[in-house]
């Protein structure tokens, strides 16, 4: 789903609030999600998943193309985590981790 197709969506569930005041609202959620991951912290959105931070170390990698080596530097990735209703919904009402 797009960013714009979700603006879409959320118009037509709510007819009351303008296509401009959604889009902002989405903005500034998303915005919120990549600042605090930006600081480090961790979003837990209850039902749906946690977005974290992981830290990656430096290493040594290799060039696909010519197979030589490159030092690949340490950073950091965001990393998403999801919930358990999230799991089950997407595998048909059964959470495969609870197996």
């Amino acid at each position: 789903m797009l960013r714009s197709e979700l603006i879409a969506k959320l118009a037509d569930e709510n007819p009351e609030l303008r296509p401009e005041d959604l889009e902002k609202l989405v903005g500034v959620i998303l915005d919120e999600i990549a600042d605090a991951l930006a600081r480090g912290d961790r979003v837990e959105l209850r039902g749906f998943g946690a977005f974290s931070v992981r830290h990656r170390k430096a290493r040594k990698g290799r060039n696909p193309r010519t197979g030589e080596s490159v030092s690949v530097e340490a950073k950091s990735v965001p990393f998403f985590r999801p919930g358990k209703e999230l799991r089950a919904r997407v595998n048909d009402g059964v959470d495969p981790e609870s197996r």
